[in-house]
């Protein structure tokens, strides 16, 4: 996997180099990779099909093209510890890139059976409605539990699901399996992130801790602990929506979430979503293998 992987990021860089921009280059140089979690699945699905590492390439440009139209959305200061382009470099220089790499990584999709194409391309567009779904949400404190999970299959498992799909259809496997796993997978990544946001220190998120709330993302655990509070409680709960919230406040939304179990009951449900991914694969060790990796992970 590891020799699999270096090979995606050669890729990623040939790629990068052929748009022929140097500015692009070493803007693009300034990101950090992440975990590589869609190349890692794609590659683990179709370990042996020679345009596999491509595919991973390309995906991973899509979703660093997302991350970046992302951070400039959330005039977002940091992305994974270190500056984001729009803080360094502006929101113009930002969403043009994003635009440079999601246009090269459609250019390199033409190459792949139409059925691969057409399905990383509409999870693209289910993307942007996520995200344009996620900004029309923060508006205001949302209760509907249903709604969020609808957000959060657009904004982030949909490209994980086509993913898996994509990779199954080059190797000849039940694409229509892999496309469950693979939205299981990026419903529970997501909802773990959820859940670090508020339990993690700054230090290890990169960012100050509860920053979704402040940013006016009500994200799974504070759905739940909404419908636990009663009263005052409920609206001191959407009060401190959408604003900086003191250490006081932390302490408080996370005793009261401390009270109900709600960290639980989220990393509950998100097991819940990983056994169901698991059951439609069978016995994959290696995909067993990257659900516990995300369920277990602490940044």
């Amino acid at each position: 996997m590891i020799g699999m992987l270096e090979t995606v990021e050669n890729l990623i860089a040939k790629l990068i180099d052929e748009v022929d921009y140097p500015h692009a280059a070493e803007l693009f140089k300034k990101l950090s990779g992440g975990k590589r979690l869609r190349a890692r699945l794609i590659l683990t699905i179709a370990p042996h099909e020679p345009k596999a590492p491509l595919l991973g390439a390309i995906v991973e440009l899509i979703h660093a093209a997302s991350l970046l139209h992302d951070d400039v959305i959330d005039e977002a200061q940091l992305r994974r510890g270190v500056p984001s382009v729009n803080a360094t470099e502006g929101s113009k220089t930002a969403i043009m890139l994003g635009d440079i790499l999601y246009s090269k990584a459609f250019s390199e999709l033409t190459s792949f059976d139409p059925s691969i194409a057409r399905a990383v391309a509409e999870s693209v567009t289910r993307l942007s409605v996520g995200e344009m779904m996620d900004v029309s949400m923060a508006e205001r404190f949302n209760t509907d539990r249903d709604l969020y999970l609808k957000m959060l299959y657009l904004k982030t498992a949909t490209l994980i699901e086509a993913c898996a799909y994509s990779a199954a259809v080059l190797a000849g496997k039940d694409a229509e399996a892999h496309a469950t796993y693979g939205k299981n997978l990026g419903l529970a990544f997501q909802i773990v992130d959820d859940i670090l946001d508020i339990t993690a220190d700054e230090a290890t998120l990169g960012k100050p801790s509860l920053n979704d709330f402040s940013e006016g993302k009500v994200t799974l655990p504070y759905i739940d602990l909404y419908e636990k509070l009663e009263g005052e409680d409920q609206d001191r709960l959407v009060r401190s929506h959408a604003k900086v919230v003191d250490e006081a406040e932390k302490g408080w939304i996370r005793s009261k979430m401390d009270a109900f179990n709600i960290i639980e009951n989220s990393y509950a449900y998100a097991r819940e979503l990983c056994d169901e991914a698991i059951a439609v694969i069978g016995d994959d060790a290696a995909l067993r293998a990257i659900i516990e990796t995300v369920i277990k992970r602490s940044h």
